[in-house]
């Protein structure tokens, strides 16, 4: 199977809009409020995709629908 290849990390950020959206969406029908792209991106860009190599686009949008909210609201807390 062929990878996908991004020429940017902005390219690589907007092709996980859609999956940042259904996240969010999730986040909200639980009352959690206020959470941005950048609020996830930035979370999983540090806690979780630092360490990797070769990531493909599929293992990310996983990692993004199946955040560990609790451990994603204490990052965020401890941000502002």
């Amino acid at each position: 199977m062929d990878q996908v290849k991004f020429n940017s990390i902005d390219e690589l950020y907007n092709r996980l809009k859609p999956a940042f959206k259904i996240k969010i969406e999730e986040l909200e029908r639980k009352n959690i409020l206020n959470i941005e792209n950048k609020d996830l991106w930035m979370y999983l860009s540090k806690t979780k995709w630092q360490s990797k190599e070769n990531l493909e686009l599929c293992d990310m949008v996983s990692d993004i629908l199946n955040l560990d909210e609790y451990d994603f609201l204490k990052y965020i807390n401890n941000k502002k």
